[in-house]
């Protein structure tokens, strides 16, 4: 499998959060959640805990593990309403919703468009 595709495309298998999920060595997975605290802090501004740092199977997950910012996200939310399978296929691509998360996540627009430009 070479990408794990959230609804806003985000790739799983390049998310901190879910590689942390999958580090089976508890010290290297304590180093990585702290990392995540401090790139939160440094990319979004938001303060946050260890403890925020929940473990996470992917947004698309039915059940399971999932971090506790994607529980909040609105562009899931909305994507799950809509049933697509990613915001690609939505037919108001690209929302103001993602146009604030491209602006912090380039690559997530880069994997929309590729993905919108071969339906």
């Amino acid at each position: 499998m070479d990408r794990l595709v959230t609804y806003c495309g985000i790739d799983c298998l390049r998310c901190p959060i879910y590689l942390a999920t999958r580090e089976d060595d508890d010290e290297k997975r304590q180093e990585m959640r702290l990392d995540i605290v401090r790139k939160i802090a440094e990319l979004y501004g938001q303060e946050c805990t260890l403890e925020d740092i929940t473990d996470c199977d992917g947004c698309k997950a039915e059940s399971g593990r999932l971090f506790s910012g994607c529980k909040k996200c609105q562009i899931r939310k909305c994507a799950r309403q809509k049933e697509v399978e990613n915001c690609a296929y939505c037919e108001d691509y690209a929302c103001e919703a993602l146009q604030r998360l491209f602006a912090t996540d380039p690559d997530a627009k880069k994997c929309l468009d590729q993905i919108r430009g071969g339906l």
